[in-house]
């Protein structure tokens, strides 16, 4: 498989290793300031830039007729166009607020729990996460979907970022530390005790090879899909 990423930082640089490992091809990496290359002889590209690259980024691939999958997030105030766009061009599209395998095994229990946890009105939800300083978006993206998860089955109405105290929002408190990959902690506290699940990733390695993976998935296909259509997640 010939690869594409767009988007050559610290993840590209891990999504390039592994892939290289799986016996891929990378055959073009663009950075910030690249103008001038073909991405029509990528077989599928691999999107982990910055907010404001990505609509332009999974734009290109789509009117080129190349499968992307996208990491990037801060941009899903545009996501209707780019579904509008990969219908209008027959295209296939991923976006993930995480490839992690583990993670979106984690928004699947978050999902459980939640519904679980509803009936009971004792508990409040709270959501905490913690990445590296040079993350530009504040909640993640996971965070975010943990939330709408939750609100999905719940009496919540949305999320807001702590420390603003909406009634009926589930307040998300976004902690940057150097060197941490990502962790997401969700908690149902009472006064009597508490209820947590935890994700913590050790490295960069499980997104970069999620990314790989719904990669490998999606070529050959037509359509807009998830992380669950790839791990076959009812």
């Amino acid at each position: 498989m010939k690869i594409a990423l767009l988007g050559y930082g610290k993840m590209g640089k891990v999504i390039e290793k592994i892939a290289i490992d799986r016996g891929h091809d990378v055959v073009l990496k663009i950075d910030k300031n690249d103008k001038s290359f073909d991405i029509s002889k990528a077989d599928v590209a691999i999107d982990f830039s910055v907010p404001a690259a990505a609509v332009g980024n999974i734009s290109m691939a789509l009117n080129n007729k190349v499968p992307v999958i996208s990491g990037t997030t801060g941009w899903l105030d545009q996501f209707e166009e780019i579904k509008t766009l990969c219908k209008k061009t027959n295209g296939a599209f991923i976006y993930a607020s995480n490839f992690s395998l583990g993670v979106n095994l984690f928004f699947e229990l978050n999902k459980v729990l939640a519904k679980i946890i509803t009936p009971f009105d004792d508990y409040n939800v709270q959501i905490e996460e913690t990445h590296h300083t040079q993350k530009q978006d504040a909640p993640s993206g996971t965070a975010i979907t943990l939330a709408e998860g939750i609100a999905d089955v719940s009496n919540y109405k949305g999320w807001t970022l702590s420390p603003k105290n909406e009634p009926n929002k589930i307040e998300i408190e976004a902690k940057r530390i150097e060197n941490v990959p990502g962790t997401h902690k969700i908690n149902y506290g009472s006064e009597i005790d508490s209820i947590e699940i935890i994700h913590t990733a050790h490295n960069r390695n499980g997104f970069g090879l999620g990314a790989v993976v719904a990669a490998e998935w999606i070529v050959g296909k037509k359509g807009i899909f998830s992380m669950k259509d790839v791990l076959n997640i009812k």
